[in-house]
């Protein structure tokens, strides 16, 4: 089996107890490598590492050479997107053809915050007070803490990283234990890139562990999270202690709604992609498809004999559709979901149960189930199950699906399938969700901000708005020779 251990300074460290656990394939169901189960101790090597290259070789470096390294590093992701894409599907179980696609795609991250670097400008401000210069200057915060989840662990890595690094901060990353293999196979490329030691580090291992030290280090400026509402919640708490910064991008609960005068074709395949793909497994998943009622019928009858068609299986097979599910808590808690739904009084119209046909060789299968007859204060409507199931849920009008829509305590993103350009607006305009999507789902860019409403989550990845979350404002003020005021007055 493959050993991989901590990257911390620069160097690749064994765990500080000598203690490492597997990691299983979900597909095969076999361990296929060691990862490093870290501590506290090699927690706070990390950190002190991390702080040790921000408060030297990193701080001194002129912003334009820290953006060149990252445009480096872009060069080297794009070299080996599927080397690392193999090592991810062999992780989490998501189709290579997605994975490839994701690590590919996340040296855009990193070549578009590059460009950012050298240009973080402050301004000054034409205050109301004489002979005094007024100017802002936006600085790093410093050590940044960064858990990633499962799901994909590199490009929701790179939306964090990729801003961080060029807004002059040092990284400390938890991967998922789960999906910690390609996350230090990416730490190679730091290396090559020729990043200062201790610019970047990964500690391994899990929450109790790693990530409740991280969180508590006394050295760490921001926590950045990627995972679920619960443990956002958690991670908030603690921070609050010290009076971190944090951004969470947390759950989803999506409505993806279809109107009678959509584009039905295109709506189904939307649909599909918004629940089925990456087998649910998706924080933007749009598993609450809201139905105009006239086409409600017609719609599911199409959309399950699409679905049906699915195949399931190989995930490093190109012609494979639909995956097994990650992890085996998270394959007990979808088949839980599917009972809890039937429990309910919801109608399962296609899957409901494990799937052991063929290409089911690791026993993480679920079949692309859905459900109708779903109303929205049902549990399968309001909890986040993270798997392929979807509720089917009838609506009447514009405010019928804005009621129900925004009737959620997530906000992460909400689709919306019309010909007509005006109810796009207005839908846009009052669905309580950080991204709508028009006539398309699932779409991202490093261009534009992500991130969530309500329990969704605090902060947006990606885009000019992300490089402010890891900026801190600082307001000089510069007087000139003048008399000096009264004292007791403020000036």
């Amino acid at each position: 089996m493959e050993r991989y251990q901590h990257y911390i300074g620069g160097a690749w460290v064994a765990p500080d107890a000598g203690k490492w656990f597997e990691t299983v394939n979900p597909y095969s169901g076999e361990a296929w490598a060691e990862i490093a189960h870290g501590n506290g101790g090699d927690v706070d090597h990390a950190v002190t590492a991390a702080l040790t290259a921000f408060d030297g070789e990193w701080s001194a470096m002129k912003p334009s050479q820290r953006g060149r390294l990252l445009m480096r590093l872009a060069e080297l992701i794009e070299r080996d997107s599927a080397a690392l894409a193999e090592i991810e599907v062999r992780d989490n179980g998501k189709l290579y053809a997605e994975m490839s696609a994701q690590t590919k795609y996340m040296a855009e991250w990193y070549r578009y915050y590059g460009g950012l670097a050298d240009k973080i400008e402050g301004a000054v401000i034409p205050t109301d007070k004489e002979a005094v210069l007024n100017f802002v200057r936006y600085e790093p915060l410093g050590v940044i803490a960064m858990i990633t989840p499962w799901n994909s662990p590199l490009l929701l890595l790179a939306w964090k990283l990729a801003a961080a690094l060029a807004a002059g901060n040092t990284a400390v990353i938890k991967p998922s234990e789960f999906t910690s293999a390609s996350t230090l196979a990416f730490m190679k490329l730091i290396e090559e890139a020729g990043f200062p030691p201790g610019v970047v580090n990964t500690v391994t291992g899990f929450g109790a562990d790693v990530g409740q030290a991280l969180v508590a280090h006394k050295d760490v400026a921001k926590i950045a999270f990627t995972g679920s509402d619960v443990a956002g919640r958690k991670i908030n708490e603690a921070a609050a202690r010290d009076l971190k910064h944090v951004s969470l991008e947390l759950g989803g609960k999506s409505p993806n709604i279809v109107f009678e005068d959509a584009d039905q074709e295109a709506a189904v395949m939307g649909a599909i992609s918004g629940i089925f793909a990456a087998t649910g497994q998706t924080c933007i998943a749009g598993s609450r498809l809201l139905l105009q009622r006239s086409i409600h019928d017609a719609f599911v009858e199409r959309l399950v004999k699409v679905a049906g068609e699915a195949t399931i299986g190989d995930p490093m097979s190109l012609e494979t559709h639909v995956g097994p599910v990650t992890t085996p808590p998270q394959y007990k808690k979808v088949l839980d979901y599917i009972e809890i739904a039937r429990e309910e009084g919801a109608t399962c119209v296609l899957g409901g149960k494990p799937y052991d046909g063929p290409g089911a060789i690791g026993g993480q299968f679920v079949e692309p189930t859905i459900f109708t007859n779903v109303r929205n204060d049902m549990r399968i409507a309001q909890e986040e199950v993270f798997g392929p199931v979807l509720s089917v849920i009838p609506f009447e009008d514009e405010e019928d699906a804005l009621r129900i829509a925004n009737d959620i305590d997530f906000g992460l993103a909400a689709g919306v399938w019309t010909k007509d350009m005006g109810c796009a607006l207005r839908m846009s305009e009052r669905l309580k969700a950080g991204t709508v999507w028009v006539n398309t789902y699932r779409a991202v860019s490093y261009t534009s901000p992500f991130g969530g409403y309500k329990q969704s989550g605090i902060g947006r990845e990606s885009g000019l708005e992300a490089i402010k979350e890891y900026l801190q404002t600082k307001s000089v003020w510069l007087a000139q020779a003048s008399p000096v005021a009264n004292p007791f007055i403020i000036r």
